[in-house]
């Protein structure tokens, strides 16, 4: 099945209530505290999930049980007053928690945005599959590059307050690797991510009419050929219109990871463009996943047809 435009969810205005959840793994305390600091800079209300600063009991990679992630997240979208669910971190357990969350309850609380990266790919995943929505591939509350670079906090305020202005993703340093130009439906985030979603009841069967937008963090090209090559043979890359790349931080020299890319993808015949500034860089610029863009490898440019949010 062709992919096809999502709903958009309203943009932020000056005062909007904003919850910060914690749908994977454990989240320091202080840098969360100077998250909150920027989000009320913009003039937002931040309200914090309860069980946002939790550990599990026995399992020291989760911010509390499933359960309590769970119904974290369930509750801030459920929540009328609630504008935006940003996610505090990624690492692990989006996956484990996605099972328990009520699908109809969070439809009927109708569209509101969704921001997180890296393990939060789980949930762009399922929150297109079961609600139909456009969500924001962005940095995390309590994330090191949130706290520290100007370039990603703008990015993301921008799409949230003026999405107008955010409409092309095209940083100094984005090139073409396969030339082409080609227009689609933005999908994507931890590219790990997409290969461990498969034969799950959230995961999408093809990328048809897709622009598959990836990038990862630690893993070295042999298995980044290994994730690649599990997609392709499982059919989920065909018919792919255009491929983005975001960073590859942490997984060894970039000419290697260049040409495993190339390797892997350049076979495709569809146009790439490396280096677009989104994931685990030292930047992390905000796209939207579910709208229609084009990809032009000659420009190095991803730009929407429209705003990401309405």
């Amino acid at each position: 099945m062709k992919l096809t435009p999502l709903t958009r969810p309203a943009r932020l205005r000056p005062g909007a209530r904003v919850a910060v959840v914690a749908p994977s793994g454990p989240v320091p305390a202080e840098r969360l505290e100077a998250g909150l600091d920027i989000l009320r800079g913009w003039d937002l209300d931040p309200v914090v999930a309860p069980h946002v600063l939790d550990v599990h009991p026995r399992l020291g990679y989760l911010a509390g049980t499933d359960q309590d992630r769970a119904r974290d997240l369930q509750d801030a979208w459920c929540d009328p007053a609630v504008s935006a669910v940003l996610c505090a971190r990624g690492g692990y357990g989006a996956q484990r928690m996605a099972d328990l969350l009520d699908w109809t309850a969070m439809r009927a609380a109708g569209p509101k945005v969704l921001v997180g990266y890296s393990d939060i790919t789980a949930l762009h995943e399922a929150f297109a599959r079961r609600l139909g929505l456009v969500t924001l591939h962005g940095p995390m509350t309590a994330a090191l590059t949130f706290l520290k670079d100007a370039a990603t906090q703008e990015s993301l305020r921008a799409t949230l307050f003026e999405p107008e202005s955010a409409r092309t993703l095209g940083p100094a340093t984005a090139r073409g690797l396969v030339p082409g130009r080609a227009a689609g439906v933005t999908f994507g985030g931890c590219v790990s991510l997409l290969a461990a979603e498969l034969g799950t009841p959230y995961a999408r069967t093809s990328a048809a009419g897709g622009l598959l937008l990836i990038e990862d963090v630690g893993e070295e090209p042999y298995r980044l050929d290994r994730i690649l090559t599990q997609l392709l043979r499982s059919g989920r890359l065909d018919g792919v219109a255009g491929i983005g790349l975001g960073s590859w931080a942490e997984c060894g020299p970039y000419e290697d990871v260049r040409a495993l890319l190339l390797d892997r993808l350049g076979g495709l015949g569809v146009p790439v463009v490396e280096e677009l500034g989104f994931g685990h860089g030292e930047s992390n610029l905000t796209v939207p996943l579910g709208v229609s863009a084009v990809l032009d490898a000659e420009s190095a440019t991803l730009t929407l047809d429209l705003p990401a949010l309405v």
